[in-house]
């Protein structure tokens, strides 16, 4: 009885062993690098430059913003609308200076009325002062009255016209030709002038350019006009020829990131600016990410 005791704690402990064994091997495994689910752009050629970009609407998002803070009275565009410069994209709410706007109008009218009469005292101090009716004294008086009342009116007239002036600023206004882009505000919102998120983006993207983020250690090789390829991501079969637009000169921390695991992140980069129509060979959408090659 104890030998077959001892032989079964034999036998548990060797299935114990390979049991631990077992388990160290599938925890260290190394599980197989799954394949991109596209084939990257290849270098067209040995003597290029690979740099990673994003698509920009024509010289830039402009980020249109609010002059104050204020609740959204009325949003006036959709994303996709083409605007002119000088449309009106929003409304802001305006009661409170509308509320003054009429007080400071009642005034005014006062302050003509007061011209008025003061006008009339004065014409006909003049017309007695010929005949030696009324002393200079007394026309003096007269003049001095019409000419306050004239200061008065011109003073109402400019409260009057500078309230006009911030009523026409809450109707926020397209600073250019372009399309919405984004739309980032409702009716009943309130938008603040430093806000994360701008209310409207506006771009140009009949034509587009893509900002190309160069390493700053090859950033030396990069030629002013060097021709370019790029490829949209996941799209290895059009390349898109790029016109030369310009170099930044400053080199920035990158930003711009690709998602792949050689990555470097603290990198600062050389930015290069090239752009192409859109719509060849298909519709580019701004934001877009491309891998680029430039020509040394």
């Amino acid at each position: 009885m104890i030998l077959l005791l001892r032989r079964v704690s034999v036998w548990a402990s060797f299935v114990g062993v390979l049991a631990v064994i077992f388990m160290v091997r599938q925890t260290t495994a190394v599980e197989p690098m799954q394949p991109p689910p596209s084939v990257p752009a290849r270098k067209p050629s040995a003597r290029v430059i690979a740099a990673a970009g994003l698509v920009e609407s024509l010289r830039e998002n402009t980020r249109v913003g609010v002059p104050v803070a204020a609740l959204v009275k009325e949003v006036l565009v959709q994303v996709w609308d083409d605007v002119e410069a000088g449309t009106p994209l929003l409304r802001l709410d305006d009661r409170e200076l509308q509320a003054q706007l009429k007080t400071q109008r009642a005034d005014l009218r006062v302050r003509e009325a007061e011209l008025a009469k003061a006008r009339r005292q004065h014409d006909l101090g003049q017309a007695l002062r010929g005949d030696g009716l009324v002393s200079q004294e007394e026309t003096d008086t007269l003049r001095d009255s019409f000419e306050v009342a004239q200061a008065r009116r011109e003073s109402a007239q400019a409260v009057v016209a500078q309230t006009e002036a911030l009523i026409e600023r809450l109707t926020v206004r397209a600073p250019l030709r372009g399309t919405v882009l984004q739309v980032n505000t409702r009716a009943g919102e309130y938008v603040v002038p430093s806000g994360d998120a701008a209310p409207v983006l506006l771009g140009s993207i009949e034509e587009v350019q893509v900002r190309a983020d160069v390493d700053e250690q090859i950033a030396p090789r990069v030629k002013p006009g060097a021709r370019a390829v790029g490829y949209l991501k996941g799209d290895t079969e059009n390349p898109i020829t790029l016109e030369f637009v310009q170099i930044e000169p400053f080199i920035t921390p990158k930003r711009n990131l690709t998602g792949s695991s050689a990555e470097r992140v603290d990198t600062r980069v050389l930015q290069v600016i090239y752009k192409f129509p859109n719509g060849l060979p298909r519709k580019v959408y701004v934001g877009q990410q491309m891998d680029l090659f430039l020509e040394e």
